[in-house]
């Protein structure tokens, strides 16, 4: 059996999530993802913490989508956090937001982004937008995961 974690979806609002989650199966991109709602649920994940604890830190997801604005800790401190530890920095995170603020922009580049998607309005564009997005880090990029 497969247990590989092929997307972490860290995405507070429900309505994005299950868009995403439904684009992603539609067009068969990704068989496991796991969803959190936010930021201390993701890091407790990512380093086997708090409710996690004990989890496999070998099943690494391929990708982690990752929204900015979210209860706890927002999505660059998530970020920060995954590329300053060594047994996380190699995993692509794809940042996944409505925010166009070029600060946040730079902001997560500067920390280690590989990816910053602006969600599109609509149903159907962020359909399209979240299936080329799981094509791409999932089937096509050769990670050093």
């Amino acid at each position: 059996m497969n247990t590989q974690i092929e997307i972490l979806l860290v995405e507070d609002n429900m309505n994005d999530a299950e868009i995403t989650i439904r684009a992603l199966r539609k067009r068969k991109v990704a068989n496991v993802i796991t969803h959190l709602t936010d930021g201390a649920q993701a890091l407790d994940f990512l380093f086997g913490t708090g409710q996690y604890e004990g989890r496999d830190l070998g099943l690494k997801p391929k990708v982690i989508l990752l929204d900015i604005k979210m209860p706890k800790i927002d999505g660059i401190e998530v970020l920060q956090r995954v590329k300053a530890d060594a047994r996380t920095k190699m995993i692509p995170v794809v940042m996944l937001t409505s925010s166009k603020e070029h600060p946040d922009i730079d902001r997560c580049y500067a920390l280690g982004a590989n990816s910053y998607i602006v969600k599109p309005v609509g149903f159907e564009n962020l359909v399209e937008s979240v299936a080329a997005l799981g094509l791409y880090w999932v089937l096509l990029n050769e990670s050093p995961i």
